[in-house]
């Protein structure tokens, strides 16, 4: 059946929502994210997922409102860390202004926690990752890194400096950043999660029928995450599958295994990869800056490519 003329997102572009017009200048977007522990801790646990789930709506361009529990279980575990996984979410759904009205729980052999997200926006006002256009710049609001940091965590290989890094970053909500970009106006909008800052930029590309090319040396990396890539033992398996999907557009000779690993690294509540006409660039900065965004790295440029390759320069 074709899609209803209401859908004004829906997942042919491979986005981070669903957009529904309600009509009266209403839509809600709507999305859902879980997994499995990423942290030993159940409170940052929590509100790592419920940050991460949260952020499909910032990077939309909308106002999360509503949202519901969903919540894997082992029936026999100790419930203390169950109640501090479901604190951690509330809190930091707290603070994005979300009401949690509801959930399901199910048992399971392993705990999993996230959120299904309601959130508004005006129809023809949210922002997609299918919008980019050549000339466009990118600007990365997260470092990258967490996925080989916390996948050393739990081989007990990180320093607690640099794992309270990532945490910190992985906790701070994407509102900010979604608040300047709706002020000043970008073509296009991901977040940067599982699939790797290449990954989700592959889909903007593709979505947008467009190509990239990027930068090493500016794209932003938590401390201590590359020599992490360097020893080799802390790469998660989400990152490989990651690298072996973009190798067919991925263009990137110069780099090492290292670097294109540290591009393709599985993400949790990463950052929001903005296309920006280069007219708005310097007050996207600006207003980035102004609600607090502390990074904010041009990272490259959109392309005409209707091939959709992603070139990496050192």
């Amino acid at each position: 059946a074709a899609p209803s003329a209401q859908l004004l997102v829906g997942n042919d572009s491979k986005d981070d929502a669903a957009v529904y017009d309600l009509g009266d200048g209403q839509a809600i977007i709507s999305t859902t994210d879980f997994f499995m522990p990423i942290v030993d801790d159940p409170f940052d646990f929590g509100q790592i997922a419920s940050v991460n789930a949260i952020s499909d709506i910032y990077a939309m361009g909308g106002k999360p409102i509503t949202a519901l529990n969903i919540l894997c279980y082992p029936v026999d575990m100790d419930r203390s860390p169950l109640e501090q996984i479901l604190s951690g979410g509330y809190d930091k759904a707290k603070e994005a202004g979300v009401l949690i009205v509801g959930g399901h729980t199910l048992d399971d052999t392993e705990p999993k926690y996230g959120l299904a997200v309601t959130g508004t926006v005006k129809p023809g006002a949210q922002v997609t990752n299918a919008g980019a256009n050549p000339g466009d710049l990118l600007v990365l609001t997260k470092p990258i890194g967490t996925g080989i940091i916390t996948t050393a965590a739990k081989k007990g290989a990180v320093n607690p400096e640099v794992l309270k890094g990532a945490i910190d970053q992985m906790v701070t909500l994407n509102r900010s950043a979604s608040e300047a970009m709706v002020e000043v106006g970008a073509s296009a909008c991901t977040d940067v999660t599982g699939f790797g800052l290449v990954g989700h930029l592959a889909s903007m590309c593709a979505g947008s029928n467009v190509g990239a090319q990027i930068y090493l040396a500016d794209v932003p990396v938590l401390p201590g995450a590359w020599s992490l890539v360097e020893t080799g033992d802390s790469i998660p398996g989400g990152t490989y599958r990651n690298l072996n999907s973009v190798q067919s557009k991925a263009r990137w000779p110069d780099l090492s295994q290292e670097a294109r690993i540290m591009l393709c690294d599985a993400q949790t509540s990463g950052g929001l990869l903005l296309a920006v006409s280069p007219d708005r660039i310097n007050a996207l900065l600006q207003t980035l800056e102004r609600y607090g965004v502390p990074t904010r790295s041009v990272i490259g440029t959109i392309v005409e490519d209707p091939e959709h390759h992603i070139a990496v320069h050192m």
